[in-house]
């Protein structure tokens, strides 16, 4: 049987040197800056990132360049008789998805592009998910098989410290986000597979955490409780430049599901970053391979 090569793109949260322990490659998601393109985690890390932000540069987002994605495919494949197993963001938040079958095309079935609707915190837990079963001798079309028929078992909830990103990003009319303002909004968004959404409107950080906390008990005594009965569950923290409140969080969390793995993730991918600022938070129940 064929080895199987997992690759996945930096809007996991998985950085470089993680990759490098993990055996996996991880292509770094561009970024221009005030016209200047950055790599994350290459040229780019998260400290600098929102130095940039809260100096209100332009920053925008783009998919990875065509030749950047092939090169990388091309230089893995040389390494002996091998399958890739490409996991990027989810298709419903970025065109590198789509991008990326497209490209797998030429390659003959040696590429299998995952088209999850996963992305930061589930996304990665995917990755994970990808490592286990090469672990266990599955083909990459069995990953991919696994990967696809378990892509909406999992939430994310985002608690937003301010609405100035989304305004910015286009996502918010500058009314809406005036009004959010002088009433101290602070929404509460979701994503559920293919999009982020607006999910419920508070005004304090505590009543953001308990509306999450509530969202993910939802979840997990509905849709996922027979994963729950199984073992297949676990719920992930993450922050924007947030960490101190992030490791609250996590605290407040397993105290709520003292059956259910919690952890700690890291930081949120810059590529969510942009569009919701910094001081968020968020939580995600997901899956996991057991």
């Amino acid at each position: 049987m064929a080895k199987v090569k997992i690759v996945t793109d930096s809007n996991s949260g998985i950085t470089q040197a993680e990759a490098e322990k993990l055996g996996i490659s991880v292509l770094p998601m561009p970024f221009l800056i005030d016209g200047e393109q950055f790599f994350e985690d290459v040229n780019l890390a998260q400290e600098e990132f929102y130095a940039h932000l809260k100096k209100d540069a332009a920053v925008s987002t783009s998919q990875p360049a065509i030749g950047d994605v092939t090169d990388l495919w091309d230089n893995l494949l040389q390494e002996g008789d091998c399958e890739l197993v490409h996991i990027p963001m989810s298709s419903g938040l970025s065109e590198s998805c789509h991008t990326a079958e497209a490209l797998a095309k030429e390659y003959g079935g040696k590429v299998l592009v995952v088209n999850n609707q996963r992305i930061s915190i589930s996304q990665k837990q995917s990755v994970y998910d990808a490592i286990e079963l090469v672990k266990r001798g599955k083909s990459a079309a069995e990953i991919k098989e696994y990967l696809e028929s378990t892509k909406y078992d999992s939430s994310i909830y985002i608690a937003l410290d301010t609405l100035k990103y989304l305004k910015k990003g286009g996502r918010l009319t500058p009314a809406a986000a005036l009004i959010g303002t002088i009433l101290k909004i602070k929404p509460v968004l979701q994503i559920q597979g293919e999009k982020l959404d607006a999910f419920k409107k508070v005004n304090t950080l505590k009543k953001a955490k308990e509306v999450m906390i509530a969202a993910l008990r939802s979840d997990l005594t509905t849709r996922f409780a027979k994963y729950v009965a199984n073992g297949e569950m676990t719920i992930a923290v993450a922050h924007t430049d947030n960490y101190g409140e992030a490791e609250i969080f996590v605290n407040e969390l397993k105290a709520a599901f003292p059956e259910i793995p919690v952890t700690f993730a890291d930081p949120l991918s810059l590529s969510v970053s942009c569009h919701i600022g910094p001081g968020s938070l968020a939580c995600s129940a997901i899956r996991i391979v057991k």
